[in-house]
């Protein structure tokens, strides 16, 4: 394969290759919001390469704005148009001294949520994920009938969404302990992480109009990473018979590079294959283009550091490593299901994977499933041991994709550190 080679000379081997080119927003200073892309270990400043006549038309205008729902909006031609621009403005050596005076590095500059985001919907689409949580509180039947048949989510919050860095301040909230009385208010003492995928809405629909699943992912701009932490013990008490609640929304971190469908059309890899004697999806959760092309090869990892660990210098430990292919339901498949009974979604909306946890004990997504509970703790590296986040502990999603053939591209980090 013939590879295209970028004159920014950190972009080879980093998670941001010319390849990749994903988009966010950055500021180098307070008040100062400005779209870019990612290049190694620099950003082009989409903003001044727009002022400087080196985007046109309405993507230029787009890119002017100092968040990413513009061009949401325009869809995936858009998106397209630009990506082959910038490919061309970053490997061409004649175009070199216009664009390099426009990079950032990205140690200069501080990430900020890619785009405003009106609504936040959380699905539950790893079916090993909820078999496993399941089998914790029904052991003889983990599985609920209908989750098999339809993609299961539940509306989150969108204020509270955060982006990578910020801390999580540990929530209060009404738990009770299986032998008292009555429950009690105060901080969360089974606090989680969760390994999950998040997907920006494109155009969106009208409000009444559903988006067949042959179209959806026409709706779907580019993927970031997503830590959906989660108060296990507040949870318990809150969830029946309504769902999840303040256990949730008191903060969900995503990573600030959304990377775009284009940037993973060489990673995609057939749906999930059910098991036999599983139900076929109905028939608009059915087309054959999703079944062979709808999933998405991308491995994803947890690493954890604690404060013991920060004050002795020792790196992040790796928990666990598990794939997005291992989801039940595509991505298309849940926005159509979203929008099936004629709910509008809007540009810079965002839907999460849920869970993403695998088949084996070293691919599950969360503390939750990997101590069963708190009954086998995790013990790490320095013979710490976790039942679940302790204060201090610093959560680090990381996701790439890697094949035969292709160049490596990454999404970055999602990070947030707890603090009591």
């Amino acid at each position: 394969m013939a590879v295209t080679r970028s004159w920014v000379e950190s972009a080879l081997g980093s998670d941001f290759p010319l390849e990749n080119l994903p988009l966010g927003v950055f500021q180098r200073r307070p008040g100062v919001r400005c779209v870019g892309t990612a290049i190694g270990d620099r950003i082009l400043d989409l903003r001044a390469a727009a002022d400087a006549g080196l985007l046109k038309n309405e993507v230029a205008a787009a890119c002017r704005q100092d968040i990413l729902n513009a061009l949401m909006a325009m869809g995936r031609d858009a998106s397209r148009e630009l990506r082959t621009r910038l490919t061309e403005l970053l490997s061409d050596s004649a175009a070199r001294k216009h664009v390099e005076p426009l990079l950032v590095r990205q140690a200069d500059a501080e990430m900020l949520l890619p785009a405003k985001i009106g609504d936040y919907t959380d699905f539950y689409a790893s079916i090993y994920h909820a078999t496993n949580v399941g089998r914790l509180f029904r052991p003889e039947n983990p599985l609920l009938p209908n989750y098999k048949w339809v993609p299961i989510g539940y509306h989150g919050r969108a204020s509270s969404i955060v982006v990578s860095e910020a801390e999580i301040q540990r929530p209060n909230g009404q738990t009770k302990a299986a032998d008292a009385v009555e429950p009690k208010f105060g901080p969360s003492r089974m606090l989680d992480y969760e390994l999950e995928v998040g997907f920006f809405v494109g155009p969106g629909n009208a409000l009444g109009e559903a988006i067949p699943l042959r179209e959806a992912e026409e709706h779907i701009f580019g993927l970031c990473l997503l830590n959906d932490w989660s108060a296990r013990d507040i949870q318990a008490w809150e969830y029946q018979p309504l769902g999840p609640f303040l256990a949730k929304n008191f903060a969900t971190t995503i990573s600030p590079w959304v990377v775009t469908m284009e940037a993973l059309e060489p990673f995609r890899a057939e749906a999930f294959k059910r098991p036999e004697g599983d139900p076929a999806p109905l028939e608009y959760l059915s087309d054959e283009r999703d079944r062979e092309r709808g999933g998405f090869d991308i491995t994803l990892e947890v690493w954890l550091r604690t404060a013991q660990m920060r004050s002795a210098g020792a790196d992040a430990v790796r928990v666990s490593k598990g794939n997005l292919r291992d989801l039940y339901w595509t991505l298309a498949q849940m926005l159509t299901h979203h929008t099936s009974n004629g709910c509008d979604l809007e540009p810079g909306d965002l839907l999460a994977s849920g869970t993403v946890s695998g088949a084996t004990a070293d691919s599950l997504g969360c503390l939750l499933e990997i101590t069963q509970r708190g009954a086998r703790p995790l013990v790490l590296p320095d013979g710490e041991t976790r039942k679940f986040l302790e204060d201090g502990d610093e959560v680090i999603l990381r996701g790439y994709c890697e094949r035969e053939g292709q160049v490596r591209i990454g999404f970055g980090e999602c990070k947030g550190t707890v603090v009591g």
